[in-house]
């Protein structure tokens, strides 16, 4: 998270003095560059993009508009945003920062009870907190209707994209008031979220606080060139190298499952977190991983946007991403509220051009090394930032996707 100006206050932003004074009890001060310029539009009612890496306290950025504007309007607050993760931690914030004020919330996510669920929707929640293909399931046998809506969300719009979403953010964008505030956050700016926002947004104000593909600025990142079958002898290096908390990102669920059988044969606690798992199993894993309870969270990048863990010393990228774009995702888990950060990946030798992808995207250069250490010669090339400069960063979209390689 980049650091909040100490020189500006959350009393400077037009918060209510009820919230105000919950942040205060929250020892929450001053806001992230996100916060401070995206909530004073929040609050007055206009419709805005938010381009933000991860961690930079978007979360608050929305909830804070939403609950005030819920309060204001009688209108309910609907965020949408792409795994379950991700929404219990969106709950979880605002229920931190709105329950003594009553706020009720209801979470409507897959691999949880539809009965639970019907229950919160009939108990009237002021903030609808849900991924889209759950939603649409309680929208085709009408447990819900978005005609009440005031304020719209839609939190890591780029992922839910990804993830194949767009048919059902279509539809609900179709059954939402058109009459409405549109808060929309993105760590990119692919074309399809351009056209969203063309189509579906109110002139909206456009709020960039750092280039798309910026990585966090106090993680060290380095590349370690590594055989596949020398894989495991490396992570088993790697762990014992660090004392912290660390989490390991797998390309498959198979793989995760594999990964963290062969930590736990290491002789360190280790969870995983993917899509096999049950919900509880996933909340387990999380929880676990908060706590202290495992050091080591295996997961699949069902997990890169979807963790909000401070103090995680090391991020390991046990196999590179499909999607470049996740790269920044992945390592964004670590060096979050300004402290620094670790982030280490494993290239197989056939994947330098995947590495290359990976500096253009974060216009810098990996150190890319050896097993043993060694820094690895490379030939001379274009720095990364070339093929970029002059280029407008909103015309920047996702078409660059590495193939999946699963030999």
């Amino acid at each position: 998270m980049r650091p909040e100006n100490k020189n500006i206050t959350f009393s400077e932003l037009g918060i209510a003095p009820n919230l105000l004074d919950r942040l205060d009890q929250l020892t929450l001060f001053h806001p992230t560059p996100i916060q401070e310029k995206t909530i004073p539009q929040g609050i007055a009612g206009e419709d805005l993009i938010g381009i933000a890496q991860t961690g930079t306290g978007k979360t608050l950025a929305f909830a804070i508009p939403v609950m005030q504007r819920v309060a204001a309007t009688k209108k309910i607050g609907l965020v949408i945003l792409p795994t379950r993760e991700l929404a219990l931690q969106v709950d979880e914030t605002f229920k931190k920062v709105g329950s003594p004020f009553g706020l009720r919330t209801a979470i409507l996510i897959g691999g949880a009870s539809m009965h639970a669920q019907l229950a919160d929707i009939r108990r009237k929640p002021h903030v609808v907190i849900a991924t889209p293909g759950r939603l649409i399931d309680h929208m085709d046998q009408k447990n819900i209707r978005l005609d009440t809506v005031g304020t719209l969300v839609l939190d890591e719009a780029d992922r839910m994209l990804d993830m194949g979403f767009e048919p059902q953010l279509k539809r609900i964008l179709a059954g939402v008031p058109t009459e409405r505030q549109t808060l929309l956050f993105s760590a990119t700016m692919p074309e399809a979220i351009s056209t969203i926002a063309r189509k579906y947004m109110k002139k909206p104000l456009r709020i960039e606080v750092a280039p798309s593909g910026t990585t966090a600025e106090r993680v060290n990142q380095e590349v370690f060139i590594v055989p596949k079958p020398e894989k495991v002898a490396l992570l088993k290096k790697v762990l014992g190298e660090y004392r912290g908390t660390v989490l390991v990102f797998s390309r498959t669920k198979h793989g995760a499952k594999k990964i963290a059988r062969e930590i736990r044969q290491m002789g360190h606690t280790s969870a995983e977190l993917h899509s096999n798992r049950s919900l509880a199993q996933r909340k387990d894993a999380l929880n676990g991983f908060k706590s202290g309870k495992y050091r080591v969270l295996v997961a699949t990048d069902i997990a890169a946007r979807g963790i909000d863990v401070t103090g995680i010393e090391l991020v390991l990228n046990f196999d590179l991403p499909d999607h470049t774009e996740d790269y920044v995702h992945r390592i964004g888990r670590t060096g979050r509220a300004g402290r620094a950060g670790k982030a280490i990946s494993f290239a197989v030798p056939e994947q330098k051009n995947d590495i290359r992808q990976i500096e253009r995207l974060i216009r810098m250069p990996l150190a890319v090394k050896t097993p043993s250490g060694q820094a690895v010669e490379r030939k001379e090339e274009s720095h990364p930032m070339q093929s970029h400069q002059g280029r407008p960063r909103f015309h920047r979209n996702r078409q660059q996707k590495n193939p999946p390689k699963r030999g």
